[in-house]
């Protein structure tokens, strides 16, 4: 029997079931384990959460004295109540991204908590609790619908350190925008949030030295690094719950439309639309993102080197819904203005990829920062115009970030 009870009447050794509440009011990655340990015990009464269910056949029950909140008999009834309330709850209403920034550093942070406990349980032989990711991929996911670039923005602010755990976070979000891009329905919309969380899983079993190792590596390190489609592949095949789109794009999300690529070295039809989306969407984070090895290329430098790996990498129609996904300018652009002052984009143009909301900070005429201010160049006529793309290090402008998020630095 599952009861649900207040958190004030969990104890030790009770099984917990599920949370009753979001995934970001709980600090932890799974929602069902054995309460073993009195520090989790005591963060769970810290929470905001205020009610859980609990599998009396797998743990301690309540005492005889003591009265549930609620029954039920099976796990399906439990999951279809946590289902109704989950989906009134959510909060997909349209907003800026100068809104969206903070709460997306939020989902951000507790993304990456989440990925790196995964990673670590993956090291020590679990299964993935393919549960936690779906609730996972689901809040990424409202974030998006609320503003497509706030979060995408935020997760490319990662270090050399952290980029394995984040970068899932960030492929996973750009998987949910360019899948609704190309118009793909709500579950295949989830299926290729989840693959783009799950990407790169079989890196839990690369060696840590040899995936941030600052120089070069060697044959046999480079061989080990490209064995992780597979590794991850027979990772999901020994857990339950991740789907085909999820297992298509562990594999082959490393494949080339013109058969170069690995482990299978496919060719153009015979890769699935999820894997070329994987492909894409996998090497721009990878890309713009600093690396062990190198500095990360700016947004708009990226998109200009894709263009030209499109042929023979790349599906041209899938590429090219990428780049109205994120846009020619994608948030965190500095571009120089006709009026002669430097800017970073903040927010894509509703109507018009090159008209983006450029947030203007220096003034190339006089050599100095000025008042930021907030320029619409879709209303703006022909008065400013985006006339080139700068690069920051020119101008040693080392809080690019904080510019156009508003916030202090990468997510903590």
């Amino acid at each position: 029997m599952l009861k649900r009870i207040n958190v004030q009447q969990l104890t030790l050794g009770m099984y917990l079931k599920d949370f009753c509440g979001s995934w970001m009011e709980h600090p932890f990655w799974r929602s069902s384990f054995v309460i073993t340990d009195p520090k989790d015990l005591a963060s769970i009464r810290a929470s905001s959460i205020t009610e859980v269910w609990i599998d009396c056949a797998q743990g301690l029950d309540l005492a005889p004295d003591v009265a549930p909140v609620a029954v039920a008999d099976t796990a399906t009834q439990v999951e279809v109540e946590l289902a109704s309330t989950s989906s009134e709850k959510r909060d997909t209403e349209a907003v800026s991204s100068n809104v969206e920034f903070a709460r997306a550093a939020k989902i951000v942070t507790k993304s990456r908590e989440a990925i790196t406990a995964m990673f670590g349980e993956v090291r020590m032989g679990k299964a993935i609790d393919t549960v936690g990711v779906q609730r996972l991929v689901a809040e990424i996911s409202d974030s998006m619908s609320r503003n497509p670039g706030a979060l995408i923005s935020i997760a490319r602010l990662k270090t050399a350190d952290n980029y394995t755990y984040m970068h899932s976070v960030a492929v996973c979000g750009l998987m949910v925008a360019l899948a609704r891009q190309l118009g793909l329905d709500p579950q295949q919309t989830q299926s290729a949030g989840m693959a783009g969380l799950l990407h790169d899983i079989g890196k839990a079993l690369i060696p840590i030295s040899v995936l941030n190792k600052p120089g070069k590596l060697t044959d046999a390190e480079f061989s080990l690094v490209k064995s992780h489609p597979e590794k991850g592949y027979r990772i999901l095949l020994a857990g339950s719950g991740a789907d085909a789109v999820a297992l298509d794009v562990v594999l082959h999300h490393h494949e080339k439309t013109d058969g170069s690529g690995y482990p299978k070295r496919l060719k153009g039809e015979d890769i699935s639309l999820f894997a070329k989306m994987g492909a894409v969407c996998d090497v721009y984070d990878a890309i713009t993102s600093d690396r062990p090895y190198k500095a990360g290329w700016c947004p708009a430098e990226s998109l200009r080197r894709m263009t030209e790996w499109t042929k023979g990498h790349f599906e041209p129609r899938v590429f090219h819904a990428f780049v109205k996904t994120i846009g020619i300018y994608p948030i965190g652009t500095l571009v120089r203005l006709s009026c002669g002052r430097l800017g970073v984009v903040i927010e894509q143009g509703s109507h018009s990829l090159l008209r983006p909301q450029v947030k203007t900070f220096f003034s190339t005429r006089s050599n100095e920062r000025i008042l930021p201010t907030i320029i619409d160049l879709e209303h703006t006529e022909d008065a400013y115009k985006i006339v080139n793309i700068e690069d920051p290090e020119k101008w040693k402008f080392n809080n690019l970030s904080e510019i156009w998020s508003g916030l202090p630095g990468p997510p903590a």
